[in-house]
């Protein structure tokens, strides 16, 4: 059995990471207008030089450096963090022991994922971010690496036989918006073969005991999926109770031929249920969950379940019987946020990523047996005071509809008012979670800002309801609560209503877009990192085999009545309402949000006469990875920020 994770093989890490400031930044002496300028990858326009303290105070946030946990091995286990210009794949032998290095490319690694009674593990890599993940196998006895993936695709999804005799995974082309599922001996290359030719975003979730069936799940939106057994020998399938819209996540084959999976069928949140592929009848084996389940996995043996539930954005680890259903809490972690949990070959131990509100990720692990948790990596910190970092608290505002919505709030130290940065999430149906953020630090103690982090209308994390509460035309609905937010801090005397900043990314980029829009005049500015400009245009420019996955979500735009809408939410048709200074970031290779949609509102707002500041990476996609990058970032965002919210000297 394999740890069940909808990301497996193209896991791109995100851990901060460290490099001395780059010789790009002093190639030309840039001045503020809108002349575009080339420094290195980076093209940028209206940017001022960045002066040598905005280096100097934002040097140790930049220098904070985390731990994921990827799997174990026999004499340790594998982590994901950077020693360099991006993340890569070390092995730690014992708790809190010396890290090696295994991997060293010019590009973010991830999705370590060890072969079944073998000493070689799986990674991912994909090319200056365009998400094209090419699958390698590494061999631990002599360091060789070996593609076993087709140049040109995009995989993802792996799942191991169980005695590792061969590997399952799919595989997409651009243009193409049925994904194949392929099965091939990783350790050869070029012996994956094409088993079942899809329809729609398909994906392997496990293959049985017996090595004859696998799991499919379709992912059509986040409300919808679909469940598949496949024959591997002849190409057969049949679906899985094919009469009901469910939600699913992944799940397993079990020994007795039943299908274990989490699915929201008669409740608001995700829960675990067994069903028979043959009557499609479902027991449920959790009555008493209020909350989504997200990780999990089934121990060697499928007699116990490990997950972690999101807890109202927190995340527990819990241990079920799968016989009895019953569940026990695994006491003595912070709060905070685990995840990724995975159970070691024996079944005596899980390891699993932990994040805390104040403290970067690490990698732990549980013993079963004792009770004993033992924490294998300790983040740095960038010799940063941690008693210093501001704790999240969960605060809600009214919206328009009478709703609470919920948000975090990173309050700094000192009386106020204080400016305020919301920011604001993608997806759109990700959640904001109190993880560890480096960046709200270094807002809050340096820059004195407070940042609230809502979690509007159409977020998940709190039931499939909300959810869908900005779907098709309510697409609105969502920057409606932000108006709602700022209502809100209005109310605050600690807060300053008349120096807020919006920032996001992704669709939260598009959020920002809109809120401007919306309440420019309530505004002093936005930072738009690869954000949606226009859903049409959007939709027409994304990658081909993710299209009708968007379309799904947002609306499809060959509907009349979609695109008469689209074009009224338009931030594009509506930028001469934008008046407020606006930082537009993007990555050159962005396969989600095409680089086209920074460029045509980067010059609508220009056009109208508004002030933009412009930062492309030639080397990167959908956000920066590499470090020289992200230091870029962060030190021009502070240069905005400070200007914007009237914090210059």
């Amino acid at each position: 059995m394999v740890k069940f994770s909808l990301s497996r093989l193209v896991l791109a890490t995100t851990a901060l990471t460290t490099l001395s400031t780059p010789a790009i930044y002093a190639q030309t002496d840039r001045t503020a207008s809108a002349e575009r300028v080339t420094e290195g990858n980076l093209v940028m326009e209206g940017i001022p030089e960045v002066p040598q303290e905005v280096k100097d105070t934002l040097i140790r946030y930049q220098n904070v450096r985390g731990h994921g946990f990827e799997d174990w091995i026999d004499d340790g286990i594998l982590i994901s963090t950077r020693f360099g210009e991006v993340s890569q794949i070390h092995k730690v032998e014992t708790p809190l022991g010396a890290r090696q290095q295994l991997t060293f490319f010019d590009e973010p690694v991830g999705g370590a994922e060890v072969s079944p009674g073998s000493d070689t593990f799986l990674f991912s890599k994909d090319k200056g971010g365009d998400e094209f993940y090419q699958g390698f196998e590494y061999d631990l006895s002599d360091g060789s690496i070996t593609r076993f993936t087709e140049a040109g695709t995009r995989n993802g999804g792996l799942e191991w036989a169980e005695d590792g005799s061969f590997a399952i995974w799919y595989q997409a082309e651009d243009g193409d918006p049925d994904y194949d599922i392929v099965m091939g001996d990783p350790s050869v290359e070029g012996s994956g073969e094409v088993i079942f030719e899809g329809t729609g975003a398909l994906f392997p979730a496990d293959v049985s005991d017996d090595k004859t069936t696998v799991l499919l799940q379709q992912y059509v939106s986040i409300t919808k999926s679909r469940l598949f057994l496949l024959d591997i020998a002849t190409g057969e399938y049949s679906e899985i109770n094919p009469d009901e819209d469910l939600a699913y996540s992944g799940g397993y084959i079990l020994a007795d031929g039943d299908v274990l999976t989490v699915t929201d069928k008669g409740s608001e949140f995700k829960h675990f249920v067994t069903i028979d592929p043959e009557t499609d009848e479902i027991t449920r084996l959790t009555d008493d969950i209020s909350w989504d389940v997200s990780s999990y996995d089934l121990s060697p043996d499928g007699t116990s379940l490990v997950y972690t539930l999101n807890d109202e954005g927190l995340g527990t680890i819990y241990i079920m019987d799968v016989a009895s259903g019953e569940s026990q809490k695994v006491e003595g972690l912070p709060v905070g946020i685990a995840s990724g949990v995975t159970w070691s070959p024996d079944g005596r131990d899980i390891g699993f990523t932990f994040n805390g509100a104040t403290s970067p990720s690490d990698a732990w692990s549980y013993n079963v047996d004792s009770g004993q948790l033992t924490r294998w990596t300790k983040a740095e910190i960038g010799g940063l005071n941690p008693d210093s970092f501001a704790e999240p608290e969960l605060i809600k505002f009214e919206n328009n509809a009478g709703m609470d919505i919920p948000a975090w709030y990173y309050k700094p130290a000192g009386e106020g008012p204080h400016p305020v940065i919301i920011s604001i999430h993608g997806g759109p149906e990700s959640q904001s979670r109190p993880y560890f953020s480096s960046t709200y630090q270094f807002w809050t103690a340096e820059l004195g800002a407070a940042v609230l982090v809502p979690n509007v209308r159409g977020s998940s994390g709190y039931g499939k309801t909300y959810v869908g509460l900005d779907n098709g035309l309510n697409r609105k609905k969502s920057v409606e609560d932000i108006g709602a937010l700022l209502d809100w801090i209005e109310t605050q005397d600690d807060l300053d209503s008349d120096r807020i900043v919006v920032y996001g990314g992704s669709y939260g980029g598009y959020m920002v877009l809109a809120s401007m829009v919306d309440y420019n005049e309530r505004l002093a500015g936005g930072i738009d990192v690869v954000g949606i400009s226009d859903f049409k245009t959007f939709l027409e420019n994304t990658k081909g085999y993710r299209r009708d996955l968007r379309r799904a979500e947002y609306g499809d735009e060959r509907d009349p009545e979609i695109a008469a809408f689209f074009e009224e939410i338009s931030p594009l048709k509506n930028a001469d309402q934008i008046t407020k200074p606006l930082f537009i970031i993007q990555g050159a290779n962005d396969p989600r949000v095409p680089a086209s949609e920074a460029e045509q509102i980067l010059a609508a707002v220009r056009e109208n006469g508004g002030d933009a500041w412009f930062l492309l990476a030639m080397d990167e996609g959908h956000g920066f990875r590499k470090k020289s990058n992200r230091d870029f970032q962060s030190e021009t965002m502070t240069m905005f920020l400070k200007k914007t919210l009237g914090l210059e000297d």
